[in-house]
C-alpha cells in the first residue's frame, strides 16, 4: 500500500516547502522506492494556465499538457519524474468535480457539505493519483501556509489520513521559518511555535520539522524546538539557505532526514534502507568544482521575476553541469532593447537564450537580441517565441520581407510569418485550450537538430497558440532557414536553424521543461558546449 507524506508551511510564504518536498522524493529514489509528487494548491483557478507570471511565476506543462504550478517542474527535476494532471490539485479542480457530481445526481440527494464531500474528493484525487503511478510513496505538498482560510478544506483531509492510512501509513512534515532579528540576528524560534499550535488546532500534529534559517541551530535551540512542538529531537532538521538547491538532498541525507522519514513510514522490515548517493554527488560536484565560466544572456520581458522563467534557468545550469562548467546569467529586459544598443547589453556574453512569452510588450528588442546574435555568431537557443522572433528577424533582415511579423502583435503585418493555428481559431475561452503537452518531432537528416539528439524521432512539450506559417517555408528556405524539425506529418514547424553558425536554434516546443540535474537536455547542452567554444581565450582574441 501506498504510504503518505504531507508537507505543509508556516510563518510566511515561499519558504522552500517545494525544495524540501523535491528533496523528500530524491531522497526515497535513492533509497529504490517508487515515488509519485503532489501539489494541493488552494487557490480558485482549476489550473496556473491564465494567471500572470508576476502572480505566480512559472507555468510548468507535463507530457499530458497540464498546466501546473512550478513545483512540479522541480519534482521532475530532483525526482527525475514525469508527472500528469492527476499530480496537480486544485479548490477549482475539487469544486468542479464535486459540483458536476451534485448536478448527475451521484450524491443521491443528499446536501453537500464541505465535509465530507469536498474531503472526500480531495482524498481521492490524492489517492488516484497514487494509484496511476504504483507510488510506494506519495509526497503530497499543501500550498500557502497554516492559517489561510482556503487551505482549511486540504488540511481537514489530510488530517483524516492519519486514521485511514493505519500506523506507519502517513507522515506530517511542517517547513517553518526561524527568522533572525536585532543586531546579533538573534534566532527566534516563536513564530514556529506558533505555526505548530495553529497546525495542531486543525488536528495534525507534524511529526518533523524542517527549519528554514539563516545561521546553524544551537542544540539548546533544537532542545526548545523539540519541547514546545511536541516533536522528537531527531525530528528537527536544519535548512539553511545553500548555494545550489541541488545541494539540499545531500545536507539532509547528512542531517538524517532520509532515514528517518524510512524509519517513521516503517519502509524496510529487516535493515535500514541504503541511498544511493552516486549520482547526486557527480551533479552536486560539478556544481561546486567547475572547468570554465561563461556568460548566457535571457533576453525576456518577466526579468523582474525570476520564478517566470524557472525551468529555462535550470536547464542553462543542467548544460552547465553536463560541461563541467558555470553558467553565469546575464538577465536583460527585452524592452530595453528598443532604447539601448545590443551591442551594449550584450557586449561579451558567451550565448543568448530567448524564453516563451506572450504579447507584444518588448518583441522588438528580442528582435535587436536575436540579430545580434545572428550577426555576431554568438550562439543562440530560441524557445516557442524565441522561435517565432528568430524567423521574424529572419524575414526581415535576410530575406527582405519588410514588416514581417506575427498576428499576435500585428493583425494587419504585409508577411504574416507567424500566424494562429487553424485549430486555434475559433476558441473563445482561455484556460487549458493552447496546443499543450507533448508532440512528436521528426528531425531532418545533416542537420544540427537530428546530431544533437541523435535520433530521428523526439518527443517534447509545447504551449502555445502560434506557429510558422507555411506560406513562407520555400521562400525563407530558399534564403537560408533551414526546418530541421516537424511534425510526422510535415504540417507543423518545430524547430529551424542556421547553417554557417557556431549554433543558431529556434524551437516551439518547450526542452526546458524536460531538462534534468542529472540529463541535462540535448539542446541545453550543446547550447553550453557552443558557448564554452565561444568564451575560449583563442576565440576571444
Amino acid at each position: 500500500m501506498t504510504k503518505y507524506i504531507f508537507v505543509t508551511g508556516g510563518v510566511v510564504s515561499s519558504i522552500g516547502k517545494g525544495i524540501t518536498s523535491a528533496s523528500i522524493g530524491r531522497m526515497l529514489k535513492n533509497r529504490g522506492l517508487r515515488v509519485t509528487m503532489i501539489k494541493v494548491d488552494p487557490y480558485v483557478n482549476v489550473d496556473a494556465g491564465t494567471m500572470n507570471p508576476y502572480q505566480h511565476g512559472e507555468v510548468f506543462v507535463t507530457d499530458d499538457g497540464a498546466e501546473t504550478d512550478l513545483d512540479l517542474g522541480n519534482y521532475e527535476r530532483f525526482a527525475d519524474l514525469s508527472l500528469n494532471k492527476l499530480n496537480s490539485i486544485t479548490t477549482g479542480s475539487v469544486y468542479g468535480s464535486v459540483i458536476a457530481k451534485e448536478r448527475r445526481g451521484d450524491y443521491l440527494g443528499r446536501c453537500v457539505q464541505v465535509i465530507p464531500h469536498v474531503t472526500d474528493e480531495i482524498k481521492e484525487a490524492i489517492r488516484r493519483a497514487a494509484r496511476d503511478k504504483g507510488a510506494d510513496v506519495a509526497v503530497i505538498e499543501v500550498g500557502g501556509t497554516v492559517g489561510d482560510i482556503e487551505s482549511l478544506p486540504f488540511l481537514e483531509a489530510i488530517r483524516q489520513f492519519k486514521k485511514e492510512a493505519g500506523p506507519g501509513g502517513s507522515l506530517y512534515i511542517h517547513v517553518t521559518l526561524i527568522p533572525g532579528v536585532g543586531p546579533w540576528n538573534e534566532l527566534k524560534t516563536k513564530p514556529t511555535q506558533h505555526s505548530v499550535a495553529k497546525l495542531r488546532e486543525v488536528g495534525i500534529h507534524p511529526d518533523i520539522l524542517v527549519c528554514r534559517s539563516k545561521s546553524p541551530l544551537s542544540q539548546e535551540m533544537r532542545e526548545k524546538l523539540s519541547l514546545f512542538c511536541d516533536v522528537d529531537e531527531e525530528a528537527v532538521i536544519e535548512s539553511m539557505d545553500v548555494p545550489s538547491i541541488y545541494e539540499v538532498p545531500l545536507i539532509f541525507e547528512r542531517e538524517g532526514f532520509g532515514d528517518l522519514v524510512a524509519k517513521r513510514l516503517y519502509l524496510y522490515d529487516s535493515k535500514p534502507s541504503v541511498a544511493d548517493l552516486q549520482e547526486w554527488e557527480r551533479v552536486t560536484t560539478a556544481i561546486a568544482q567547475p572547468k570554465r565560466t561563461v556568460e548566457v544572456a535571457i533576453v525576456g520581458k518577466y526579468t523582474d521575476l525570476r520564478d517566470a522563467y524557472m525551468s529555462v534557468i535550470e536547464a542553462i545550469h543542467h548544460g552547465g553541469i553536463a560541461n563541467l562548467a558555470k553558467v553565469n546569467l546575464r538577465w536583460v529586459e527585452s524592452a530595453d532593447l528598443e532604447s539601448k544598443p545590443a551591442a551594449e547589453l550584450l557586449a561579451g556574453v558567451n550565448g543568448v537564450v530567448v524564453p516563451g512569452g506572450f504579447g507584444e510588450r518588448g518583441v522588438e528588442g528580442k528582435l535587436e537580441a536575436v540579430q545580434y546574435a545572428r550577426e555576431n555568431k554568438i550562439p543562440y537557443l530560441g524557445l516557442c517565441y524565441g522561435l517565432q522572433m528568430a524567423v521574424i528577424e529572419f524575414a526581415r533582415n535576410v530575406a527582405g520581407l519588410e514588416g514581417a511579423n506575427t498576428t499576435e502583435v500585428d493583425r494587419d503585418t504585409p508577411h504574416p510569418v507567424i500566424h494562429i493555428l487553424p485549430e486555434q481559431e475559433q476558441v473563445e475561452e482561455k484556460g487549458a485550450t493552447m496546443r499543450l503537452g507533448l508532440y512528436p518531432c521528426r528531425l531532418a537528416e545533416g542537420t544540427v537538430a537530428r546530431d544533437v539528439y541523435g535520433e530521428a524521432l523526439v518527443y517534447e512539450r509545447h504551449r502555445h497558440r502560434f506557429e510558422f506559417n507555411n506560406q513562407y517555408r520555400d521562400e525563407l528556405a530558399a534564403k537560408g532557414l533551414v526546418i530541421s524539425g516537424t511534425s510526422p506529418d510535415g504540417r507543423l514547424v518545430e524547430i529551424v536553424e542556421l547553417k554557417d553558425h557556431p549554433f543558431f536554434v529556434g524551437t516551439q516546443f518547450h526542452p526546458e521543461f524536460r531538462s534534468r540535474p542529472n540529463r541535462a537536455h540535448p539542446l541545453f547542452r550543446r547550447l553550453i558546449e557552443a558557448a564554452c567554444a565561444n568564451a575560449a581565450p583563442s576565440k576571444r582574441k
